[in-house]
């Protein structure tokens, strides 16, 4: 299991890797402790590990339940009082004859449709892969609602926002249910456009090189809502370009709500859940879906979700200030993958690695910041 998910996160995300990696000395010390100078599991072991042991139904909801497990111990550290959460599907294109995968229209490819849920730490919760062909928003009661009342049973704040694939009645009255504030981007239509249109008259003037953002907030009511909502009209005016840039809120924040603005201003913009998955991709390959079955898939896809997580914890928890803002893909190309030299004695081994961007003290300083985390309760 260890191999399987600190491979991805070295960027060796295919079992045939692990011919070359079970002689490496930092992968045999990580597939075991006892017995890490026999090499670490082969490719042949390895496979059968992720597509036949992990693919039954108890050890795929393990899957889903260790990476919840990991998740809550970032969360007894650092315990925010309001948590944001963050749906989104993505697309990831099969090439071959896989189970369940279908043309998307959308996407205009033969894919996977998975549903991913993330908080605003960037903290993949949960998962799930879905054939090419269903709704963005297919299954999202499965991921979010657990969700809402595992955290409400924390006593915190849920603000959920999304975009407008998730603009649905439906979603919108069950989080109103349960007391959830929400921000969600809805389509735009000629009724949200003419309530907003003294909003789209180009400012008089010199055109400004900074964006000017106009915002203004009515009820709507569409056809297929019980009730009247608030909306939030936002408008944009970009240098050189002719026509503003124009887009629709639905929320239940009010006015002058503590946070309540900066959530309004990331659901306009749409790129936090995007961000996440588009690294997610290029750091831990979690678009390398590449088995026949169907459910080996969704194990590769766990296995993934995972070690993005690890990496993202290592990221906000433990790295230093200075590089803190680097991407999974720069610390795997910068720290993970450090070359070094291994020097065998009688009765101990000794590294030298290279200090190219893994320097002495940087070393040390995450070593004392591992050191420094508060064991989490229970």
């Amino acid at each position: 299991m260890r191999q399987s998910v600190y491979s991805r996160i070295a960027g060796y995300e295919d079992v045939n890797d692990a011919e070359r990696l079970s002689q490496d000395p930092t992968f045999r010390l990580i597939g075991s402790e006892k017995i890490w100078e026999r090499g670490a599991a082969l490719t042949s072991p390895l496979q059968s590990f992720e597509t036949d042991l992990l693919t039954q139904e108890e050890n795929l909801a393990g899957l889903a339940a260790i990476n919840r497990e990991l998740v809550a111990k970032a969360e007894a550290i650092d315990f925010p009082q309001r948590v944001v959460l963050d749906m989104d599907s993505t697309e990831i294109p099969v090439y071959g004859q896989q189970e369940r995968s279908a043309y998307n229209g959308h996407f205009e490819s033969t894919c996977y449709h998975p549903l991913l849920l993330f908080n605003r730490e960037g903290d993949s919760l949960a998962a799930k892969l879905r054939p090419g062909n269903v709704h963005s928003a297919e299954d999202w009661k499965e991921l979010l609602l657990p969700e809402i009342e595992r955290q409400q049973r924390h006593g915190k704040e849920v603000v959920f926002r999304a975009d407008a694939a998730f603009a649905k009645p439906e979603i919108c009255e069950a989080l109103e249910e349960r007391g959830v504030k929400y921000a969600i981007r809805i389509p735009a239509n000629e009724n949200l456009e003419r309530d907003m249109a003294e909003l789209l008259t180009r400012p008089v003037g010199r055109p400004s090189h900074k964006p000017v953002v106009w915002y203004k907030s009515f009820l709507y009511q569409a056809a297929s809502w019980k009730t009247a909502r608030r909306v939030v009209a936002k408008v944009e005016f970009h240098f050189g370009e002719l026509f503003p840039r124009v887009g629709f809120i639905v929320t239940n924040l009010r006015d002058g709500q503590p946070g309540g603005g900066a959530v309004l201003q990331q659901a306009g913009d749409g790129e936090v859940a995007a961000a996440t998955i588009r690294e997610g991709k290029q750091a831990v390959k979690i678009s390398r879906l590449s088995c026949h079955r169907f459910r080996s898939n969704e194990v590769r896809l766990w296995l993934s979700v995972i070690a993005y997580n690890l990496g993202n914890l290592w990221r906000r928890l433990v790295l230093p200030k200075r590089i803190g803002h680097w991407s999974l893909t720069s610390l795997q190309q910068r720290l993970v993958k450090t070359g070094g030299r291994l020097i065998k004695h009688a009765r101990y081994y000794w590294l030298h690695l290279t200090e190219s961007h893994l320097t002495r003290r940087l070393f040390a300083s995450m070593l004392c910041r591992i050191a420094g985390l508060p064991s989490p309760a229970g």
